[in-house]
């Protein structure tokens, strides 16, 4: 899971960068970086940390150009304490191309290989996305003809990396002198919209691509639409946009956990809004407790803040029961469930969350998260529920129980890991200390995010074990674990 963004401005983009990646910080908190381009030359800077700690005046300074893009990284290849897998990454042939990436490549392996033996290239990383970078590369030296690069090689050059590319992708980059580069898998899994505004001083066209639409609405852009599963978007250095379809079949299917807990609750994504998908999937859930559960057993519902907190009002409000904030975060502590580490998710989340006794106090309690990954979490915030005087802990989930690996750019690759891996309900419901236990089902969750929307299909494969690419096999799933350090 990462965060990107790319600009054509008429002015400097730096600061522009910058505010986009403070909006995405919740997608990614291991690193960040900055390339901007002036002409023919590309101005980096990268770091590990938060964007806030990362950016200096003298760094905003050096970063010159009116084209350029941003990062923020969450590790789901590689290291995260590794400063070399910061993003943006670079080639100086042909022309010199910067490039940034959200998602994952599942054949990697075979990448490896190829890029050495046949492409003739090194890569400086354990990172997919200087694979990525590197076919592109090879693909654009390949397909160009002629002194001038033209958008028809670079769609080109863009047909043939999704041939020799499986996985989850939406990129974005710069091709030094040419202008910026952007493009999607053939099954849209990983978000990327659109957005265009009018320069005031020259009324001029200007434009943003983002990982999430609340990015381009806070820059005052107006969102153009999101790029299709296959598509790319060329936009040369003197602003004309140009797209095309990239893949013959294209099938999108986005990720479900964008909506379940990634994404901010802000933004549309694939024309759906997440606030009211989540609100939603507590309508459904809300159904599924009814069934299980006696009203007169529950006293109050509670949200684990903040994902969960549509979903659980939308239970509360369907059941008729009293709603109540039990848990207050600590603003100043990052997303546990990106942290990487078990130990460190777990001291972490007394420090992000504190029980507020007179809510819990002889109360029948039903608590409602986002999801259940790793019970970490979950089993913490029960027994803070019990410590504060508690009665009863009913905990539920707006997500089915994730049994199956994400691979698809979600740091869920072990199923040792995963709590619900060979578990029962009631065996996750021993594990986390609760006197319930209450998922959401897969076929509700699936209705809660596509109704009445363009798209027919979501990736599931974290819940239903089935995977909308090809090369996703048991043997494959094995190597990942075996190479995945927690």
């Amino acid at each position: 899971m990462c965060g990107i963004v790319g600009v054509f401005s008429i002015e400097s983009v730096n600061q522009q960068i910058y505010d986009s990646l403070l909006l995405l910080q919740h997608r990614g908190q291991d690193s960040t970086g900055i390339a901007t381009m002036d002409g023919n030359t590309f101005h980096l800077h990268k770091s590990k940390g938060y964007v806030k700690e990362a950016y200096r005046t003298r760094h905003m300074r050096s970063l010159i150009g009116n084209i350029g893009l941003g990062h923020v990284r969450y590790a789901t290849k590689g290291s995260a304490d590794r400063e070399n897998e910061a993003q943006p990454f670079y080639v100086n042939a042909p022309y010199g191309i910067v490039l940034v990436h959200n998602g994952n490549l599942i054949n990697t392996r075979e990448l490896e290989i190829d890029l050495y033996q046949i492409d003739r290239r090194h890569t400086n990383s354990t990172s997919d996305t200087e694979m990525l970078l590197n076919v592109l590369a090879t693909e654009l030296h390949e397909n160009v003809s002629g002194r001038e690069l033209t958008p028809d090689q670079v769609f080109k050059s863009v047909t043939s990396l999704h041939k020799r590319v499986k996985g989850s992708y939406a990129s974005i980059a710069l091709i030094a002198g040419y202008g910026i580069l952007a493009f999607r898998d053939p099954f849209g899994i990983r978000p990327l919209v659109l957005g265009k505004r009018y320069s005031k001083v020259h009324t001029k066209e200007e434009w943003m691509i983002a990982s999430e639409s609340l990015v381009l609405e806070n820059g005052d852009y107006q969102i153009v639409r999101d790029l299709m599963p296959g598509e790319a978007i060329f936009i040369t250095s003197n602003g004309e946009l140009f797209s095309k379809q990239c893949v013959t079949n294209p099938v999108l299917s986005p990720c479900s956990f964008e909506y379940v807990y990634l994404a901010r609750p802000d933004s549309v994504m694939n024309g759906i809004s997440v606030y009211e998908a989540r609100l939603r999937m507590g309508d459904y859930l809300a159904k599924t407790i009814s069934k299980q559960i006696s009203k007169g057993d529950i006293d109050v519902v509670m949200p684990i803040p903040d994902s969960s907190r549509p979903a659980a009002m939308q239970v509360a409000r369907s059941l008729g029961i009293e709603y109540r904030e039990g848990f207050f975060k600590n603003r100043y502590i990052g997303r546990t469930f990106i942290m990487p580490g078990q130990s460190q998710r777990k001291q972490s989340v007394r420090q992000k969350l504190n029980a507020m006794g007179t809510e819990f106090k002889g109360k029948n309690v039903l608590i409602v998260d986002d999801s259940v990954v790793r019970g970490t979490t979950s089993k913490e915030i029960v027994q803070m529920a019990k410590q504060s005087g508690a009665n009863k802990v009913t905990f539920t989930s707006a997500a089915p129980p994730v049994r199956y690996p994400h691979v698809y750019g979600i740091n869920m690759p072990s199923r040792k890991e995963l709590i619900a891996y060979n578990r029962t309900e009631k065996e996750v419901q021993y594990e986390i200390l609760a006197d319930q236990v209450v998922y959401q089902t897969v076929e509700d969750l699936e209705h809660s995010i596509i109704q009445d929307s363009i798209v027919k299909h979501l990736d599931l494969s974290c819940f239903n074990g089935k995977y909308v690419t090809d090369g996703v096999t048991d043997e494959y799933l094995t190597w990942v674990e075996e190479t995945y350090v927690s």
